[in-house]
């Protein structure tokens, strides 16, 4: 038998070191991607809550201006159909210098707000309406609470 061709029958294949890299990298393309995907989701749920949140804002501010920035405007009369919302006596700090309409507690797609209503006179015929909104993106036992505020003017 020829001494060659002995040689070239054992390096047909793969040795365990060439299979063992391979898993390794695979092994870390995977965890990569699944770490990509994790974050991504997570990116996605917490910009869908502050999405909401820059709604409901909105959808109050936009509500109460409708009526002129009254001082009698009850969101949980004007909304009440369109949202899960009740009055509660906890909530965001009302800015300085602003009077408080009130505090509410919002639920929107299974997610806990809260949002506080004030207002401020700033000339004659002129009024600061103030709607801050405050969410937890990792539950309500979070102490890192977000917040989206938002001031329009109404002519009085």
């Amino acid at each position: 038998m020829n001494p060659k061709a002995k040689k070239s029958r054992f390096r047909q294949g793969f040795s365990l070191v060439d299979v063992m890299t391979s898993i390794t990298i695979l092994l870390v393309a995977v965890i990569g991607t699944s770490h990509f995907r994790y974050y991504a989701a997570l990116d996605a749920r917490r910009a869908d809550m502050r999405i909401a949140a820059a709604r409901i804002g909105l959808l109050l501010c936009e509500s109460w201006r409708g009526v002129n920035g009254a001082e009698t405007y009850d969101p949980i009369a004007h909304l009440g159909s369109d949202l899960t919302i009740e009055s509660v006596e906890e909530g965001p700090v009302v800015p300085a210098d602003f009077t408080l309409l009130g505090k509410y507690r919002i639920t929107a797609e299974g997610i806990e707000y809260q949002a506080v209503l004030s207002w401020k006179d700033v000339s004659t015929g002129l009024r600061a309406q103030n709607v801050i909104v405050r969410w937890y993106p990792h539950g309500s036992g979070s102490s890192h609470a977000k917040l989206f505020k938002l001031t329009t003017y109404t002519p009085r």
